[in-house]
């Protein structure tokens, strides 16, 4: 990592326009125990919607959840809500966009998801999430060994039953998903560069995980800058790091509060 948060956010206030992209879960807010159990939290809208007023900001927020939970999370107008990771999203005008053919996706998934089903069969600690475009199986309150034993066996029925060429797999610490190979944040982050015009604006990304790697190293290609939420150091390709979501959002405030007065200055 090259620079403090400090160091980061004078960055960001120097840039006439910035593009902010901006993760949910372990980055804005904490993991709920299971995607169903989250809320929405006021703290996370208070500071997103802080920064959609900024002058001089364009806004993203890119989630692995489905866009109707995200949506439900995050009932702001006027910037980009992307779920499944960018495979579905709604524009700053409210337009949502359908970046690939449910129907054409679907039957393979209808295939998996019974057999990931009986994977699970009566264990405890285990939930497949349907998230309609993708499906993921989390076994974050399994024991060790069953949850490494069932993550396997779900691992060879996807690659068994879904074609490389239209999906991709998704692992993380107690979890595994089939999505669309367009759900990836790195393009994602691509295809709102192309698609929301934002000229000489400065790209930054905030996000905690492997997915985020992804977009972080786009991110960087354009010369922007990206922050890893985590609790200590470790490999990545980010330029500073914040320890927890409630950092973060302290962080996101701050940065909020500057840029709203940097332009009383300047106006």
């Amino acid at each position: 990592m090259t620079c403090s948060p400090e160091q980061m956010m004078e960055q960001l206030l120097d840039a006439e326009r910035l593009w902010l992209f901006l993760d949910y879960d372990g980055t804005l807010a904490d993991f709920a125990p299971t995607p169903e159990h989250a809320t929405s939290d006021p703290a996370v809208v208070a500071v997103v919607e802080h920064l959609a007023k900024c002058p001089g900001v364009c806004l993203a927020v890119i989630s692995g959840r489905r866009l109707s939970q995200v949506q439900q999370l995050l009932p702001i107008s006027n910037i980009v809500l992307a779920g499944t990771y960018g495979v579905e999203l709604q524009m700053p005008d409210g337009e949502v966009v359908q970046r690939v053919e449910f129907n054409a996706i679907r039957p393979a998934l209808e295939q998996l998801k019974p057999r990931w089903l009986a994977v699970i069969g009566r264990r405890r600690g285990f939930f497949v999430e349907d998230k309609g475009q993708a499906l993921a199986l989390h076994a974050r309150f399994a024991a060790d060994i069953e949850a490494e034993q069932v993550l396997s066996a779900a691992r060879a029925s996807a690659v068994e039953l879904v074609s490389p060429r239209e999906f991709r797999l998704l692992e993380g610490p107690r979890f595994v998903e089939v999505a669309p190979a367009m759900a990836h944040k790195g393009r994602t982050v691509e295809y709102l560069l192309e698609r929301v015009t934002w000229p000489d604006a400065l790209l930054f990304y905030l996000g905690d995980d492997d997915k985020d790697e992804e977009a972080f190293e786009v991110v960087k290609a354009h010369q922007g800058l990206a922050m890893l939420v985590a609790a200590g150091p470790r490999a990545t390709r980010a330029d500073g790091r914040l320890a927890s979501p409630e950092e973060a959002r302290r962080w996101l405030h701050e940065l909020a509060t500057r840029l709203t007065a940097r332009k009383g200055v300047l106006s």
